[in-house]
């Protein structure tokens, strides 16, 4: 199996890499390997199947989507996260003859996509991969680059992933620790499981500090590796209650989110064991690459994106920073620098700092009625561009 070095790699998370590469080998050929994947013994009622007539979840900024995508009649849209299909249903509507490429790495997802594609007869395009494949896939349909008018690009994991418990994504939900977007496809990618049963305690650490900027990630780190001696971890619940039994209780019921809520301290475990399991960032990076080369001139881009990694790595491929530096950290907080400075460092790559002209310079929330509507999509933040002619 091949891992991809994280896109923001530091000194720690490339240690944090070469360990789940030495821990994937001795993995492989554990007793381990027969744990991680037990999902049979999981009753969840939430585990049935999602019905295609009813919708598993609702759009976020259905209405800011659709506004910035600005449809026109007999476009071709590309939506690179279809999901439960709520943004292609929305676009097919837009206007008359849009055709939708939707895109999703998840086998569910698609299945959900070539429903749709058989009620609109060669309006919906359905297309298994990620965003890193994605160039290859319409290469394979014979679709040029520049050839397409709008993308949407809908980043981390859909309400329908999170609603099946067996899927593993979930802290409120039990079922076996999983959380591989691809489902699967890949039968070697390792599991969430795999991640906290067989990496050392400093690799776990780099993990959730990295990817879920936790701020206590040496803590449970510690209590994953004491709790693993006794039996492996392969629950969401399980995993969940490890976390929370390395704080006092009353930590445990105090902590907030950024905007005050109630928050279980294991969701930035969670979160960050399913960015690197699933290299969201480099598949992110990917996705906005694949989404400048398709694009028309004057083609419009909407990213969704719904934590601060995510927004930040958008933000500055939008302003044309240069993402390709693996050795810099490309998501902490940008230290402050003058705009002559910007300016004369995107001259130095070639003015792709130039590439895209905003459609809102500033970042787009989702309305309180929408959060009240869907509080699912509360974090959402919304970053539309252009491609400049």
């Amino acid at each position: 199996m091949v891992f991809h070095m994280p896109l923001h790699s530091s000194p720690a998370i490339k240690k944090t890499n070469l360990a789940l590469w030495r821990a994937w080998r001795t993995f492989k050929f554990s007793p381990l390997s027969s744990l991680a994947g037990r999902g049979s013994e999981d009753t969840s009622e939430e585990m049935s199947a999602v019905s295609p007539e009813k919708p598993p979840h609702t759009p976020v900024m259905l209405k800011e989507v659709l506004h910035y995508l600005d449809i026109q009649a007999g476009q071709v849209v590309l939506d690179m996260t279809f999901g439960g299909g709520g943004h292609t249903k929305a676009i097919l509507s837009a206007a008359p003859g849009v055709t939708v490429l939707a895109l999703d790495r998840d086998p569910t997802a698609i299945s959900l996509a070539q429903r749709l594609a058989e009620q609109h007869h060669g309006r919906v395009k359905p297309l298994l991969g990620r965003f890193s494949e994605l160039e290859a896939l319409l290469s394979n349909m014979s679709i040029k680059p520049g050839s397409i008018d709008a993308v949407l690009l809908d980043a981390g994991c859909s309400s329908m992933q999170m609603d099946q418990a067996e899927r593993g994504f979930a802290l409120s939900k039990d079922g076996p620790l999983d959380m591989r977007m691809d489902g699967e496809r890949y039968p070697d990618m390792p599991r969430a499981a795999d991640v906290v049963n067989t990496l050392d305690q400093q690799a776990l650490a780099s993990i959730l500090a990295a990817y879920g900027e936790e701020r206590h990630a040496r803590k449970i780190a510690s209590a994953i590796v004491e709790a693993r001696r006794v039996n492996p971890i392969t629950r969401t619940q399980q995993l969940a209650s490890v976390v929370a039994g390395s704080f006092p209780a009353a930590v445990v019921h105090a902590r907030r989110d950024r905007l005050h809520r109630p928050a279980h301290v294991a969701t930035k475990t969670f979160q960050a064991l399913r960015i690197f399991v699933n290299d969201e960032l480099n598949e992110l990076h990917a996705g906005l690459r694949a989404a400048r080369t398709l694009l028309k001139p004057a083609g419009r881009l909407c990213v969704i994106t719904f934590h601060s990694l995510e927004d930040r790595l958008v933000k500055r491929f939008l302003q044309g920073e240069d993402l390709s530096n693996l050795e810099q950290d490309h998501f902490s907080p940008r230290k402050h620098a003058s705009r002559k400075d910007k300016k004369l460092a995107g001259d130095e790559r070639g003015g792709e700092n130039a590439v895209w002209v905003p459609l809102r310079r500033k970042v787009i929330i989702p309305e309180k009625e929408d959060v009240r509507e869907n509080p699912r999509g509360r974090s959402a933040k919304l970053r539309a561009a252009a491609l400049r002619h």
